[in-house]
């Protein structure tokens, strides 16, 4: 009996032992070689090869209501279409309109919104996304946008994907007074929500650089209390000013586009995809006498480079081309070498199996993955171990029982 009992505690010891070596046979026994350092050197690759700027999004508001507010929609949708002709795609565009003038009873031209007399472009027309309409036009739903804190379940149209490296435009319009801006009448925007919202976006790294763009009357005031970096502010009108309309149209019954928008659409039109003009070209046409009020600019957010520097297609054209310098992922050779012949040949021609010594990378050496044979090696005899005191143990165990020696005394 004690011999069986012992055996069967060694097969129960044996039996609960073969999950640990089995687990320290496999765990671990697989990694990329120098993950941790390759993969520091890639972010640091990215980031020289591709600079501060990648790509660019816009982010443009109509924030009012109603048939006698037309013009706000119409400066709306002409910076949506001059965005769109130089080149950004609607999926980095984010258009909020507070009202459709298109379909809207009062409308003379029914499907259409114009912003000049003689209706040369449909700004409506067939190819346009709105991504939020009507009473989805909010305060709470601007500043969530901006800061990317959304409700489960929110579809990407309507988000701000931005990243640490992506410039965006920003351009409101709609009726505002000192550091407010209304949305349809009902509520508003402070400069407040504003400089917090546009913290929050640093914090998290959503941007790189920000052109504010408002016509509003005392538009310039709702840049009063930003202090987060590598913002630019432009407004139509500084405090205490108004912000006018240019012109009436007869036909439609009242103005098409406000004059700050009708001003900063002449230069802009002039402009095609790889424009090199600079944004202070632009404002320079920005004259106070055609507009009735004095342009406000805020650049002392603004210090990380000249604002000469600034081309009007960093905010309102496509998306930067990035070129990392990256082949696609080749195939190589199973002769190492024919592998290493082909390298040379290549670097000595330019092509794509070059290295960049700036960030320490091969490109033409693959991160594979590869035995450890140092820990597999441990871990073998470890198990080798266990397995011989199990051995042992259980020899000990099926050994039969001494016969027991009694002394007898007569």
């Amino acid at each position: 009996a004690g011999s069986r009992g012992r055996l069967a505690v060694a097969l129960g010891l044996m039996a609960l032992m073969m999950p640990v070596v089995w687990s320290a046979n496999n765990v671990g026994s697989f990694e990329v070689l120098d993950s941790q350092a390759a993969s520091e050197n890639v972010g640091d690759f990215l980031k020289r090869g591709s600079g501060e700027h990648t790509e660019n999004w816009a982010l443009l508001v109509c924030t009012s209501r109603f048939w006698f507010n037309y013009r706000h929609i119409a400066n709306t949708l002409a910076i949506y279409r001059t965005v769109k002709r130089l080149g950004m795609p609607d999926s980095h565009i984010i258009l909020m309109l507070a009202d459709d003038m298109s379909c809207n009873s009062r409308n003379s031209e029914p499907g259409s919104v114009f912003n000049d007399d003689v209706k040369r472009l449909d700004l409506y027309g067939d190819n346009i996304e709105v991504d939020y309409r009507g009473y989805e036009v909010t305060v709470e739903n601007f500043l969530r946008v901006l800061t990317g804190r959304h409700p489960d379940g929110t579809p990407p149209s309507k988000r701000l994907n931005t990243k640490s490296t992506s410039n965006i435009l920003i351009y409101m319009t709609g009726h505002g007074g000192d550091e407010f801006l209304k949305f349809q009448d009902v509520e508003e925007l402070s400069s407040r929500d504003i400089a917090d919202a546009f913290a929050q976006m640093w914090e998290k790294e959503r941007y790189n650089e920000i052109l504010f763009m408002v016509d509003t009357c005392q538009a310039g005031t709702l840049a009063n209390h930003l202090y987060s970096p590598n913002i630019f502010a432009v407004g139509s009108s500084q405090k205490g000013e108004n912000s006018y309309s240019w012109g009436h149209d007869d036909y439609i019954g009242l103005s098409l586009v406000d004059r700050f928008t009708y001003v900063l659409l002449e230069s802009l039109e002039k402009l095609s995809i790889g424009s090199d003009a600079t944004l202070l070209s632009v404002l320079r046409t920005l004259d106070p006498r055609r507009l009735l009020s004095n342009p406000a600019f805020m650049t002392n957010l603004w210090r990380h480079r000249p604002l000469g520097d600034i081309l009007v297609t960093d905010f309102f054209g496509a998306a930067v081309t990035v070129e990392t310098g990256i082949p696609s992922y080749p195939i190589l050779p199973e002769n190492p070498e024919s592998f290493s012949s082909n390298v040379e040949d290549s670097e000595s021609s330019a092509g794509p199996w070059h290295q960049d010594t700036k960030a320490g990378l091969s490109y033409g050496t693959p991160i594979t993955l590869s035995p450890q044979t140092d820990e597999r090696w441990r871990m073998s005899l470890f198990s080798l171990l266990v397995y011989a005191a199990l051995a042992i143990f259980l020899l000990l165990a099926a050994a039969p029982d001494s016969p027991t020696r009694r002394t007898v005394y007569n």
